[in-house]
């Protein structure tokens, strides 16, 4: 059984930064793809972006390309979501995301993930 947790939401001004963690348990964070989603009000879950499973590959979502980064903290088991020049369109809940597959992909669909974990807001405003 994975868990995930996310912490560092928070409420900043645009073009601000924000650093999102999400802690695993039950597995290595490096056996998992890990993957990030956002939900907004009223609008569909989005695809954010992805670690590959084993490597520092990683593929972002085209609202967020160039403004967002993944990483991978193998020391505290878990996954940092850093997101710069941040827009009020980003604002939303951010969930991250396991995929448990024994394959090396890079999941970019909801579906294709195991675990989820609870969420963490982050809004943008002035």
């Amino acid at each position: 059984q994975v868990q995930l947790v996310e912490s560092g939401g928070g409420l900043v001004r645009p073009g601000g930064s924000l650093r999102l963690s999400c802690a695993v348990s039950g597995r290595a964070v490096s056996d998992l793809a890990m993957g990030w989603f956002r939900q907004a009000p009223g609008k569909e879950r989005e695809f954010v972006g992805v670690i590959r499973k084993g490597s520092d590959a990683t593929y972002y979502g085209d609202s967020v390309r160039g403004r967002f980064a993944i990483s991978r903290d193998n020391a505290n088991n878990s996954v940092i979501l850093q997101l710069n020049n941040l827009e009020i369109g980003d604002t939303a809940v951010y969930v991250c995301a396991a995929d448990v597959d024994y394959t090396a992909r890079a999941p970019t669909r909801a579906v294709q993930y195991d675990y989820w974990g609870q969420g963490a807001q982050v809004t943008i405003s002035t």
